[in-house]
């Protein structure tokens, strides 16, 4: 079986994971930052997602320093089952947090003007959260297809 870019236990999965990690850190620090933020469902959801996403992924990242440092290979079924369904939970729940939290700051700036009227909300910082939420998913499409594939083929 090929050695998929990305696949648990190889250098590019743990930088893959080492990458959705630190977006999903930089998404909650930046929204953390800002003020007004908890007021904001959408925004509290982005940073639950996120945490789990830092969790979720930092677990993994672990897992492949481990399978690198001692070279066993994690292309078990058993184990590629469960990086599945982790990796398609966490990616489904990112991928909602970020696009409900993207419409409510559009919301704000394009129909609302909230923005521009000097009110007490730090929009920039929200826009650049969610930023880092959308590469963050984006991160865990590309783990959560290497996985699914992987699956497939074992």
């Amino acid at each position: 079986m090929k050695s998929l870019v990305g696949s648990p236990g190889t250098f590019s999965g743990l930088l893959l994971r080492l990458g959705q990690c630190l977006f999903a850190a930089a998404s909650i620090g930046v929204m953390v930052s800002s003020t007004g933020f908890s007021n904001y469902t959408a925004f509290c959801y982005l940073i639950a997602s996120m945490g789990l996403q830092v969790l979720w992924s930092m677990g993994l990242a672990c897992l492949d320093v481990y399978a690198l440092r001692i070279k066993r290979d994690l292309h078990n079924p058993v184990l590629v089952s469960l990086f599945v369904v982790g990796d398609w939970v966490t990616a489904t729940l990112s991928l909602a947090a970020a696009c409900s939290s993207a419409g409510v700051t559009v919301l704000f700036a394009k129909d609302v003007h909230f923005c521009s009227r000097g009110l007490e909300l730090s929009c920039g910082r929200y826009q650049i959260s969610i930023s880092c939420a959308f590469v963050t998913w984006a991160l865990i499409a590309k783990s959560s297809l290497v996985m699914f594939w992987l699956l497939a083929s074992l």
